[in-house]
């Protein structure tokens, strides 16, 4: 067994970390909100993610997931560690999904555990993780380290006709209008928020725009004329240079189109319901007097394809559509309508809230707090800066259920996301290169031809995020 699996098994039979609180610190409530399968580009479509965060807040240009895909990228989320680290690499039993992650215990231990430890109340509202409650547990199972829980237990991609575990009790949802699983959320959350009478960490998760993305009925005719943007990766003419997968995929034709600019449609309105779950919150900050000691985090899993790179629809990428998505913060100490273009993924996400509460993650954590690029701190006279993150590694591995595998053409694959360069390694041993500076779409693969010299660089960063785990991933995702 090598040394590195041997730690991570030893920290899975520690005890759950004990997060401290820092003393004398005023503690601020924290919401992260996160939406299922929401690209980069669509933020100005929805007024009160508009208005209430991206004005309001810091925007984050450079921000990627470890896996674009749900249950490995939330696991992460959740547990600030990469794929590798984490072992949830699939949607589905038995190496991916609910059950896995349940199965290696890694529940005992997550943001929601560490700031409840911290003296947080706190709720998770919306998706937990795939194909909850599993073959492993009962619907009413509430994982530790959350107060309060509603999160449904089936049907929860159609918004109606659902069923949800409440705090372990079950109640079945119908098809009417008030039935709608973000409106739902939203009452929920409102409620959550003016009665917190100590500071809270919520993390909601609604459906949209997740197929089939149903919007509210009050959203039903919204966005006629939509069309997906025809970006130049839109339809790719020319995938000559490309791996197998995407070599042997055809243009997209007419009816294709159509079918994606409709899709793209009933992603922006079930969007506007998520929209609306935003404003509920805000609003509900506001009435109760908290929304200046806030911290809101908006965010998704992971990015989608519609049309790009002759996918009608999809993730589990390496491409930016997929693995790119947007981050916007609201809170204390920041510049409202500012922008941060350093590199930032998903496994900071659990750090940085544990920062801004004051408690401490545990050894195992991966990622960097994003607290010094949220509050923008001046450099301290006579010391160097610190270095940041060079370094995203995003990790995919093909499920082997065979339901699941046909949803994704894509072979098993680790890629390295640099300030400035794309790089991809299949499990086929193809290789994909962009320079995202001269082609931000990712339109030519230089992989064949590059410089030897940049090639080994590339591997070897890679080899080194790969190899990574707890505290050095902070030192390999610097190295250059």
């Amino acid at each position: 067994m090598g040394l590195r699996r041997l730690v991570c098994l030893l920290l899975l039979l520690l005890p759950a970390a004990e997060p401290t609180m820092a003393e004398g610190v005023s503690r601020p409530n924290i919401v992260l909100i996160a939406a299922d399968d929401l690209e980069t580009g669509t933020l100005q479509y929805f007024p009160n993610i508009t208005q209430e965060l991206v004005r309001q807040g810091a925007s984050f240009d450079r921000f990627f997931v470890a896996n674009s895909w749900c249950c490995p990228s939330r696991a992460s989320i959740l547990r600030s560690q990469y794929v590798h680290s984490h072992g949830v690499m699939t949607n589905t039993a038995p190496e991916g999904g609910f059950d896995r992650f349940h199965a290696l215990g890694l529940e005992r231990s997550t943001v929601g555990t560490w700031m409840q430890q911290a003296g947080y109340r706190t709720g998770l509202m919306g998706k937990y993780l795939n194909h909850y409650p599993g073959a492993t547990a009962e619907e009413t199972f509430v994982p530790p380290g959350w107060n309060e829980w509603d999160v449904p237990v089936r049907d929860l991609y159609e918004e109606y006709g659902y069923r949800l575990n409440q705090n372990g009790a079950l109640y079945d949802y119908g098809w009417s209008e008030e039935d709608y699983l973000s409106d739902v959320l939203a009452g929920k959350a409102h409620d959550f928020i003016a009665g917190s009478q100590e500071p809270f960490f919520l993390y909601l998760a609604p459906i949209g725009p997740h197929n089939p993305a149903n919007p509210a009925v009050r959203h039903v005719g919204a966005f006629p004329t939509a069309m997906a943007p025809r970006t130049p990766s839109f339809n790719q003419d020319d995938v000559s240079d490309e791996p197998l997968w995407l070599r042997t995929r055809p243009k997209i034709l007419q009816p294709g189109l159509d079918e994606v600019d409709e899709r793209y449609r009933a992603r922006l309105r079930a969007m506007l319901g998520v929209d609306d779950l935003v404003g509920s919150v805000v609003q509900a900050l506001r009435e109760s007097g908290k929304l200046d000691n806030t911290y809101i985090f908006f965010t998704s899993d992971n990015g989608f394809h519609l049309g790009t790179h002759r996918l009608r629809q999809g993730k589990t990428t390496p491409f930016e559509e997929a693995i790119k998505v947007p981050l916007v913060v609201r809170g204390p100490g920041i510049r409202p309508g500012s922008t941060i273009g350093q590199l930032g993924a998903s496994v900071d996400l659990a750090p940085t809230i544990a920062a801004l509460g004051g408690a401490t993650a545990p050894p195992f954590a991966e990622g960097r707090s994003l607290v010094p690029l949220l509050k923008g701190s001046p450099p301290v006279k006579g010391k160097p800066p610190a270095p940041w993150r060079r370094n995203v590694l995003v990790e995919f591995r093909r499920p082997t259920n065979r339901g699941s595998a046909a949803q994704t053409p894509v072979p098993a694959y680790q890629a390295l996301r640099t300030e400035r360069y794309a790089y991809v390694r299949y499990e086929t041993g193809e290789t994909q290169l962009y320079d995202l500076t001269s082609d931000p779409y990712q339109l030519y693969n230089l992989a064949e031809n590059a410089d030897p010299a940049l090639l080994v660089d590339l591997e070897q960063r890679l080899q080194a995020m790969m190899a990574c785990s707890g505290a050095n991933c902070r030192e390999a995702d610097t190295r250059q």
